[in-house]
């Protein structure tokens, strides 16, 4: 057994420097990193926006009129105050009490106490156009059909709340809901829904 050859043996392992995906910053630019273009190629010229525009005169550059920023063409596009935590709770608890009605874990009559009585019809039918959309009923595995993708929540007064619901239905259709809650008389109601 003394004639046994060893194994075969492994190559070293080398350690190469990682090629340079990414353009040098501007303060590591000496010009050796990039190539000059050659005759008919286009040149890249980074810093063309710190320049002077060479087709329009100096003199029509100062008349030029200054863009009014958006701000003061519209003032009312500033964004709704934050939402507290019990107006955000008060909208997921209306949606998820909608998708339980969705998916036939709950009947609509019970939602019923939710709307605002003035527009319960209205707003059950809307709730039955989400229920159409949704297809067959529950199905016996006790999983739902229709999940809640995201929901944003905004409190445009204080006392009100709209959320805009995104689903996702059977066969990945996704497809949103819109609503308005109110608090009255320590509850929330809801006074408006669209099934979108």
């Amino acid at each position: 057994m003394s004639g046994a050859r060893p194994g075969p043996s492994r190559p070293p392992i080398r350690l190469r420097p990682v090629p340079p995906f990414d353009p040098p910053y501007v303060d590591e630019t000496d010009g050796s990193y990039w190539p000059a273009p050659t005759d008919g190629q286009l040149a890249l010229d980074l810093f063309a926006s710190t320049r002077p525009n060479p087709v329009r005169p100096p003199e029509r550059r100062a008349a030029l009129r200054p863009v009014p920023n958006r701000s003061t063409t519209h003032p009312a596009t500033s964004l709704p105050p934050a939402t507290t935590p019990e107006t955000t709770r008060a909208a997921h608890r209306f949606v998820g009490t909608c998708l339980e009605v969705v998916n036939g874990y709950r009947s609509p009559a019970q939602v019923r106490a939710l709307l605002d009585p003035a527009r319960a019809g209205d707003l059950l039918t809307e709730l039955a156009r989400a229920i159409g959309r949704a297809g067959t009923a529950r199905r016996r595995t006790g999983r739902p059909l229709v999940r809640l993708l995201r929901l944003r929540v905004c409190e445009p007064r204080e006392g009100a709340v709209e959320a805009a619901a995104v689903l996702t239905g059977a066969g990945g259709r996704s497809w949103a809901m819109a609503l308005r809650l109110e608090h009255r008389r320590g509850r929330w109601l809801c006074t408006a829904l669209h099934v979108l």
